[in-house]
């Protein structure tokens, strides 16, 4: 029996690498034969995939994904169905074949079998004689394996409700905790507000005055330049006076 692992060598998807990365991994490392069969490369391979996974292990789209594996003609199941085997220590099975001696699920296996079939000791009378086997009634085989279940499932049920009471008081802690934390960072945030808010009109005001002193700095050298000009204007005038009054005199003494 051959295990066929279908994968694509060169495909884009990160997810489908690392999956087919773990399959690989894992069979090596159970020494498990296998023959890796690239769909990437070979349309053979893509169309013999598909075409013998069965129609109910599809995925809605219709196409299945790598890696898929198979025992020879017969299909095991895809990466998820072989990560619960793996967690639940029945690769072997899943992969219709026997498990090696001594290992774990060797081990489950036999302790399953003895479970189902009971102990294979059989008790006789000091004759031998099986017609003269002591019977048990099954109820009272079964009864205290009953009794204990029922107590096991009892302190289950109790060890949830205590769980889900812890749950909900951390819950409750969480919500009071976030709710004081709101209410302690809302003065601060209506502080930080107030503050903001005061430096933007101290800022307003100071943009203002500095403003207001610009035009009147401006408005009183304007106002130098004019009295400047006006002086300037003054000093020709009585300039030409008194030329003209110079040329006159001259005049009335030739």
């Amino acid at each position: 029996m051959v295990i066929k692992v279908f994968l694509a060598s060169s495909s884009g998807s990160t997810a489908i690498k690392k999956k087919q990365q773990d399959v690989v991994g894992f069979l090596e490392a159970l020494k498990v034969d296998y023959t890796q069969l690239d769909i990437a490369c070979n349309e053979d391979n893509r169309m013999w995939m598909r075409q013998n996974v069965p129609e109910d292990r599809k995925p809605t789209n219709g196409i299945p994904l790598p890696p898929q594996i198979f025992n020879e003609e017969s299909y095991c199941g895809d990466y998820d169905t072989f990560f619960d085997a793996k967690e639940d220590n029945s690769v072997y099975s899943f992969l219709g074949l026997p498990p090696p001696p001594g290992s774990k699920e060797a081990e489950k296996a036999d302790k399953a079998d003895i479970v189902e079939n009971g102990t294979h000791a059989e008790e006789t009378n000091t004759v031998g004689n099986l017609d003269d086997l002591i019977e048990v009634p099954v109820e009272e085989r079964n009864g205290n394996t009953h009794r204990e279940e029922e107590k096991l499932q009892q302190v289950a049920d109790e060890e949830e409700e205590a769980q889900d009471g812890e749950e909900e008081e951390i819950t409750e802690e969480e919500t009071a905790d976030k709710e004081e934390t709101a209410e302690d960072e809302t003065p601060m945030e209506e502080e930080e507000a107030v503050e903001e808010a005061d430096e933007v009109t101290e800022y307003i005001a100071h943009a203002e005055e500095e403003e207001g002193q610009e035009e009147e700095d401006l408005q009183s050298e304007e106002e130098e330049e004019l009295r400047q000009l006006e002086e300037e204007e003054e000093a020709e005038v009585q300039e030409d006076e008194e030329e003209d009054l110079e040329e006159t005199q001259e005049e009335e003494a030739e």
